[in-house]
C-alpha cells in the first residue's frame, strides 16, 4: 500500500486552516498527527487529512438531514 505524505502548506492549502489552527486542533485530538521526517521536517498522511475533511462534510450532511 502506497502512502503519499503532504507539507504543511499543502495541508494548509486543502483544509482551509491557518498553520496554528492545525497545531491547535493536533493538540485537541481533533486532527491527524503529524509523521517526523527528520530534525525539523514533518509531514501528513493524505489519506489522513482527505478523511478529516470527508468527516466534515459527513458532519454538515447529517446536521441538515
Amino acid at each position: 500500500m502506497s502512502m503519499k505524505l503532504i507539507r504543511i502548506k499543502e495541508v494548509m492549502d486543502r483544509t482551509g486552516l491557518a498553520r496554528a489552527t492545525i497545531y491547535k486542533y493536533m493538540k485537541l485530538g481533533l486532527f491527524p498527527k503529524q509523521v517526523k521526517l527528520g530534525t525539523h521536517a514533518v509531514a501528513w498522511v493524505e489519506s489522513e487529512v482527505e478523511a478529516w475533511i470527508q468527516s466534515g462534510i459527513e458532519y454538515r450532511d447529517s446536521e441538515s438531514a
